[in-house]
């Protein structure tokens, strides 16, 4: 097993669950490196990916594949492993296991098995755009990938539109034209930053309202690399009154849920918070009408 310094003194019977590189292959932590080297086993997506950032800082610990397509198949190989008394690594393509990646069953039922599950902590796309981004990041919502079809992506930003805490969401190169472009309809006013190839040779910083953004990368013949994208919180605040935004989009002679659309993508108001207050107005105005 590996020196005493950088694992436990018995990683028997343990899952290390490790953060790897996400682009430069030189962000590895010392303790990474040297769990690596010590685990009996490492279990990654794609060994061939694996087997390059391994050569790199000379490990030779051998590698299985771990993937959602053997994930449950896997997990009882590696659970019959750790019952044997050996240490496993858990790492992805890249970044931190687990977040939009495969490996969480495997987590759970190490867990439940009742043996030891160790985090290593280190790079995180998610994590690293957020740093950079100039966007309050106290509190996130992650949503993992968007969604594909497109009614299904407009129900996304609808949400999006309401949060109030700032959105991180990733996106591949292949979609993301799209997407922004479905951001612009829906929620024209607020502050994007996408973060592309990050820590890689060509990375890229762009910032903007979906509009500027949209416009940036349709003019580009090739989009490569897969992208991170962080969305500012909806600033909503009390000095927002819905009655009079619902008021005055009826005077305008929106109904229905338009209104609620409406209200979002104006005021950035909760479209259900829209909705149920045009409902309320509808009841009252229909009460009053018997009335009299």
């Amino acid at each position: 097993m590996g020196d005493e310094s950088s694992m436990d003194k018995d990683s028997s019977n343990s899952l290390f669950v490790v953060a790897t590189p996400i682009g430069n292959l030189n962000d590895i932590t010392v303790r990474a490196i040297e769990t690596l080297r010590g685990v009996n086993v490492i279990a990654c997506e794609d060994t061939r990916i694996s087997r390059v950032l391994l050569n790199r800082w000379n490990i030779s610990t051998p590698l299985i594949s771990l993937h959602r397509f053997n994930e449950n198949r896997k997990t009882q190989t590696i659970l019959e492993r750790l019952g044997n008394g050996e240490s496993v690594a858990l790492i992805s393509d890249a970044g931190t296991p687990n977040i939009s990646d495969p490996g969480y069953r495997l987590v759970r039922a190490v867990m439940d098995a009742g043996y030891r599950v160790v985090p290593i902590p280190g790079p995180s796309s998610i994590i690293a755009a957020l740093s950079v981004a100039g966007i309050d990041g106290s509190a996130f919502v992650f949503l993992g990938f968007s969604p594909k079809k497109e009614s299904a992506l407009r129900s996304f930003f609808e949400n999006v539109g309401a949060q109030e805490h700032t959105v991180v969401f990733l996106e591949t190169a292949r979609r993301i034209v799209k997407t922004i472009d479905m951001a612009r309809k829906v929620i024209p006013n607020r502050q994007f930053v996408l973060g592309r190839e990050l820590t890689k040779k060509f990375e890229e910083i762009i910032s903007g309202d979906p509009e500027s953004v949209h416009e940036q990368l349709s003019q580009r013949q090739n989009i490569k690399g897969e992208f991170v994208v962080v969305i500012e919180p909806s600033k909503l605040s009390s000095a927002v009154d819905i009655d009079e935004v619902v008021m005055g989009l009826i005077k305008e002679g929106y109904t229905g849920k338009n209104v609620a659309d409406e209200a979002q993508r104006r005021f950035r108001v909760s479209k259900s918070a829209a909705y149920s207050k045009y409902l309320s107005i509808v009841r009252a105005k229909s009460h009053s009408d018997e009335s009299d």
